[in-house]
């Protein structure tokens, strides 16, 4: 009766929480052109296009991203097996584990009349599909915490969902083996189903009880072996008469029966105890407890990147109703599955050595976004980090490019930005050229050099021994990285427009000038497309360094600042 009232309250909660998370994806606002369009345009925007589709040719191919992409993870199979083999393991054991276990009373039972969950294949099958999480929680844990390599910063989402899982396995597998070991069941179930007490013939129950002793091992205070061979036979044919059409040998129960091995010098005291009667309350409340919170998780990634895939397989931005757009972005928060695809390709990332800003990294801006959306109260500082973490991406569209689900990063992080200046935050690049114009000032007035770093140009400090930072010292002045610069290239005077040229920005580093290397404009106006790194034909990490001086002067204006313009800023915030 507590089983059945807790499956049926958290089957609710869970479709209560998915619709709110549905709802949400109507009503979430990103970007400018979300800002107009109300939530009974965006559902029936919805609705049309979800009705067209299916209607159309186009549901055919609907059907093959489902059973390639959603069902086998195919999309996730082309980027990595080793994730791809975590991803089946967890997936395809949890859901067989669902299905066949958790919701017996719904779907197995209701498929196979004479359904027990100690009858076999069932308890093969249950016991398989927990072996295939556990490998999956093992690989995941593997990659996160020893793999070497670029890596998103783990956050108590992933942590809460790998917890949950694992506590989920790990107490149904040891209550497996308390039951197997169990004498007090034993007796329940002689009571119940063999028609057998105490007050029947002793020798019978003697004879049943040593059987399950020696076959399926009971652990039990009055019988001990070795056993005689004929009670044994007696046991078992009582056993067969009375027992077998509900219980199979524990031996296919693998990971149970292992348990039961182990735990069988001080089961009769765990039994005593009610230790397997706890171990029932903990694996079916955490069971239902991750159900009813999935659409709170991490967990409904299972639910959203289904659907963007799906999406994305027949929807064209380009031609695709404004408010449909606007929803498929809210859609995108949820579907993110923080793998970190976006944050190892990032161009960007480097900086985040240098300014230990967590917003700078995709994996971890798209937290910020979702806290944003979700109209949560964000404080000063908060929003000053977010600020940073956004305008330090230079749109490069390589998340996009490799994200394995299909979000749309780059049109997140632009729709993000309008959203901090349409608020009233000044953007970054403002503030911190403000900032650094307010510190040249005094240094020119003072009648010195700012130099953010030493004399001699090093500008590689906060990257390790990278030599790739200093590779600006051996450039001749051939003008090749300014030549096929795209943003030269649409000034008519780009001396006057952008400052120092990209070569000589590398000339005034190697003179030790680091202080008219940061006063370029170029530094902000780079579009990231690594055209003069790739052409130079001296090797020079053209690109990267600029990377290097603009993050230097985020961190110098992050640190001097200016009284007036955080003046400005808080004017701003109030």
């Amino acid at each position: 009766m507590l089983f059945t009232f807790c499956l049926y309250l958290s089957l609710a909660v869970f479709g209560l929480g998915s619709l709110f998370k549905a709802f949400n994806w109507f009503r979430i606002k990103i970007g400018p052109g979300a800002r107009d369009i109300p939530v009974s345009t965006r559902i029936g925007a919805a609705v049309n296009g979800s009705i067209s589709t299916v209607f159309s040719k186009k549901v055919f191919l609907l059907l093959k991203v489902l059973i390639v992409d959603v069902l086998f993870q195919g999309w996730m199979l082309k980027r990595s097996f080793f994730r791809w083999a975590s991803h089946m393991c967890i997936w395809g054991g949890f859901a067989l584990l669902l299905v066949m276990h958790g919701l017996e009373q719904l779907v197995t039972g209701a498929l196979f009349p004479d359904y027990a969950s100690t009858l076999n294949p069932f308890m093969f099958l249950r016991d398989l599909a927990a072996a295939f999480v556990l490998l999956g929680i093992a690989l995941v844990l593997y990659r996160r915490l020893l793999m070497k390599g670029s890596r998103p910063k783990s956050t108590a989402r992933d942590y809460y969902a790998i917890t949950v899982l694992a506590v989920i396995m790990v107490s149904g597998i040891v209550l497996e083996g308390t039951q197997i070991t169990s004498h007090v069941i034993f007796r329940d179930m002689v009571e119940q189903y063999a028609g057998m007490d105490e007050q029947d013939d002793a020798s019978q129950l003697k004879a049943l009880e040593s059987y399950w002793v020696e076959a399926f091992g009971v652990v039990s205070p009055d019988v001990q072996g070795p056993m005689d061979a004929q009670i044994l036979a007696q046991g078992e044919e009582i056993h067969i008469a009375s027992c077998a059409d509900c219980h199979s040998r524990p031996q296919w129960a693998f990971l149970g029966y292992g348990v039961a091995g182990a735990i069988r010098p001080f089961a009769f005291s765990l039994d005593r105890t009610g230790f397997g009667t706890f171990l029932w309350y903990v694996h079916f409340l955490t069971c239902f407890l991750g159900l009813a919170l999935l659409p709170f998780s991490k967990f409904f990634h299972v639910v959203a990147t289904p659907l963007n895939l799906l999406i994305n397989a027949v929807m064209d931005e380009k031609k695709a109703h404004p408010a449909n757009i606007a929803t498929k972005r809210a859609l995108e928060l949820d579907a993110c599955t923080h793998c970190g695809d976006c944050t190892v390709r990032c161009s960007v990332a480097i900086a985040y050595r240098q300014i230990p800003n967590p917003a700078i990294l995709p994996s971890e801006k798209l937290a910020a976004l979702r806290k944003m959306a979700s109209r949560k109260k964000i404080g000063y500082r908060e929003i000053r980090v977010i600020q940073e973490g956004n305008h330090i991406c230079t749109g490069c569209h390589r998340c996009t490019d490799v994200c394995p689900v299909g979000i749309n990063l780059e049109a997140l992080w632009h729709g993000l930005g309008d959203d901090l200046a349409h608020l009233g935050y000044p953007r970054l690049e403002i503030w911190t050229r403000n900032a650094m114009g307010a510190m040249f000032e005094t240094a020119l007035q003072e009648g010195r050099p700012l130099l953010l770093e030493p004399s001699d140009g090093n500008v590689s400090e906060g990257y390790g021994s990278q030599p790739q930072m200093q590779s600006f010292s051996v450039c001749f002045g051939c003008q090749t990285c300014t030549n096929v610069c795209p943003v030269v290239a649409i000034f008519e005077n780009p001396g006057e427009q952008v400052g120092l040229l990209p070569h000589q920005i590398m000339h005034a580093l190697a003179l030790g000038r680091t202080d008219l290397a940061m006063g370029s404009g170029m530094l902000w106006d780079c579009v990231t497309c690594y055209l003069c790194q790739e052409e130079c034909p001296q090797g020079v990490y053209v690109t990267d360094v600029l990377y290097v001086l603009k993050n230097m002067a985020c961190k110098k204006a992050a640190e001097a600042g200016n009284a007036a313009t955080q003046h400005e800023i808080g004017g701003h915030l109030g």
